[in-house]
C-alpha cells in the first residue's frame, strides 16, 4: 500500500511540475493555491481508485498529452450552425477573439476568465472553485482540482434575464499535441434563463470544468456535442447547485474519441428543483479505440425535488462503455423523485459495457428507481423490418436510433433535438459505407 501511495504522489508531483500555475488577481490566486493543496492531498487517480476501476486514467494524468491526429469533417458542416447563437471560440484551449462574436448579449454578461480574476470585486469570486470544492465530498475528483489550479483560460457567464439566444462555446483542435485546460463559471440569477451550447474536439487532451449556480426559479439548459476526432482524450466536469424551483437540464452527444470521461455533480438545495442529465454515446472501435465513461452524482438536499439520469450507449467492434450513477437523498429531502436508467446496445460480441448504479436514501417518503440493461439488437423487431423489405443494415440503424431516442427526448428545444437525430443518422450511414 505504501508503494502504491508513493507512486501516486510521484505521479501527481510530476504532473504539477510540468505545468505553470497561472497568476491573476488576489482571489484567483487564492482559489488556485487552495485547489493545488487539495490536489496534492488527494493525488491524481489510478485504477486502484474505486471510481476509476472501469476506466484507465493514465493518458489523462501522464505528463505529456498523447498525440491526436487532426480530423477534418468534409461530409457535413459543424453542428448548431443553423442556430442563431453567440459564438465563443477557443483554439487548442485559448480564446480566439477573431473567430468569436462580440460578447454583448441582452440579458447576459460574458467575460474572459482572466479579465474577471483581475478584478478585486467580481461576482465570479463567489463561485470559482467553490462548487468544485463542494463536489469533492464524498468522492474525490482530482482532475477537477487540477483544473481549478491550472486552468489556462475560460469564460464567466452571468444571466440576469432571459437570454435572447444561446451562448455557443466552440472548441477547435489545431495542434496534434495540444493539452487544453479550460474552466467556465456560469451564474443564472433569480428568474433568469440561459442556454449554453458546446461543441468541438478542443485538443489532443482536454480537461474542462464548468461550475453552474442556478438561483431560485432560474433555468439552465446545456447541450453538448463532443467532437469527431478519433484520437482525442477528454475529462470533463459539470458542477451544479440548484435553488428553489430552479431547472437544470443537460444533454451530451459523444461520437469517436479514444477516451472520454464526463462527470456531473449536482446538488439540489432548494425545494421543488429539477435536474435532468442525459447522454447518448456512439462508439465504433474498428479503426481506433473507443472508451466512454459517464459518472454522475446527484444529491437531493431539499423537498419535492426531481432528478432524471438517462444514458444510452451503442457500441461495436470492441468499443467500451461505462456508467456510474448515484442518487443520494439526504435526511429531510422528503417527496424526492429520483429516476436513473443506463442502457447499452452491443452490436457485436467484442463490445462491452460496465454499469454501477447506486441509491443512498436517508428519507422515508421518496420515489427513487434505477435500472441498467445490456443487450443486443431485438431479433424480433429486426425480423419484422426485414420482412417488409428493409435491408438488414438499414433496419439495424433504425432500431439503434429508436433505442437512443429516449435520451435525445430529454432535450426541450425540438430544433436542437432534431439536429442531434440527423447527426446520429449521418454517423450510422458513414459506418455503413465503411
Amino acid at each position: 500500500m505504501a508503494v502504491a501511495q508513493q507512486a501516486k504522489q510521484d505521479l501527481t508531483e510530476s504532473r504539477i511540475t510540468a505545468l505553470d500555475l497561472p497568476q491573476g488577481g488576489v482571489w484567483g490566486n487564492a482559489a488556485r493555491a487552495d485547489a493545488l493543496a487539495r490536489l496534492r492531498a488527494m493525488g491524481l487517480p489510478t485504477r486502484r481508485d474505486e471510481y476509476w476501476k472501469f476506466t484507465d486514467p493514465t493518458s489523462l494524468t501522464q505528463v505529456a498529452a498523447p498525440r491526436a491526429a487532426l480530423f477534418e469533417a468534409k461530409d457535413e458542416g459543424p453542428i448548431f450552425d443553423g442556430v442563431d447563437r453567440l459564438r465563443v471560440v477557443f483554439v487548442d484551449g485559448v480564446f480566439d477573439p477573431e473567430q468569436s462574436d462580440d460578447l454583448s448579449l441582452s440579458g447576459v454578461e460574458i467575460e474572459r476568465l482572466s479579465d474577471a480574476m483581475a478584478r478585486d470585486i467580481h461576482w465570479a469570486r463567489e463561485f470559482y472553485g467553490k462548487l468544485e470544492t463542494a463536489g469533492q465530498v464524498p468522492v474525490v475528483r482530482p482532475l477537477a482540482a487540477l483544473n481549478t489550479a491550472f486552468a489556462q483560460d475560460g469564460i464567466v457567464i452571468r444571466a440576469t434575464g432571459k437570454a435572447e439566444k444561446p451562448v455557443s462555446i466552440i472548441y477547435l483542435h489545431r495542434s496534434e499535441n495540444s493539452d487544453a485546460i479550460l474552466h467556465h463559471v456560469v451564474r443564472v440569477e433569480e428568474g433568469a434563463e440561459l442556454t449554453v451550447l458546446e461543441n468541438g474536439p478542443a485538443a489532443a487532451r482536454f480537461n474542462k470544468c464548468m461550475e453552474i449556480s442556478v438561483a431560485d426559479r432560474g433555468t439552465f439548459h446545456h447541450l453538448r456535442a463532443q467532437g469527431r476526432d478519433h484520437e482525442r482524450r477528454a475529462a470533463t466536469h459539470m458542477f451544479a447547485r440548484l435553488g428553489e424551483e430552479s431547472v437544470y437540464k443537460s444533454f451530451t452527444l459523444t461520437v469517436n474519441g479514444v477516451l472520454t470521461r464526463n462527470e456531473h455533480v449536482i446538488e439540489l438545495t432548494g425545494d421543488d428543483a429539477i435536474a435532468h442529465v442525459a447522454g447518448a454515446a456512439m462508439g465504433d472501435a474498428r479503426t481506433h479505440p473507443y472508451h466512454h465513461d459517464d459518472t454522475v452524482f446527484i444529491t437531493h438536499d431539499a423537498e419535492r425535488c426531481e432528478s432524471r439520469q438517462v444514458f444510452k450507449k451503442v457500441l461495436r467492434n470492441g468499443a467500451e462503455g461505462v456508467f456510474q450513477g448515484k442518487i443520494l437523498v439526504k435526511p429531510g429531502a422528503q417527496k424526492t423523485d429520483g429516476y436513473q436508467i443506463s442502457q447499452a446496445l452491443l452490436l457485436d460480441e467484442e463490445a462491452s459495457f460496465q454499469a454501477k448504479p447506486e441509491l443512498e436514501i436517508y428519507a422515508d417518503d421518496v420515489k427513487c428507481s434505477h435500472g441498467s440493461t445490456t443487450g443486443a439488437i431485438d431479433e424480433t423487431a429486426l425480423f419484422y423490418l426485414r420482412a417488409r423489405g428493409v435491408p438488414r443494415e438499414t433496419a439495424t440503424d433504425l432500431l439503434v436510433l429508436a433505442f437512443i431516442d429516449e435520451a435525445i427526448s430529454e432535450i426541450e428545444d425540438e430544433r436542437l433535438a432534431n439536429d442531434i437525430r440527423v447527426r446520429l443518422q449521418m454517423w450510422l450511414e458513414r459506418r455503413r459505407r465503411g
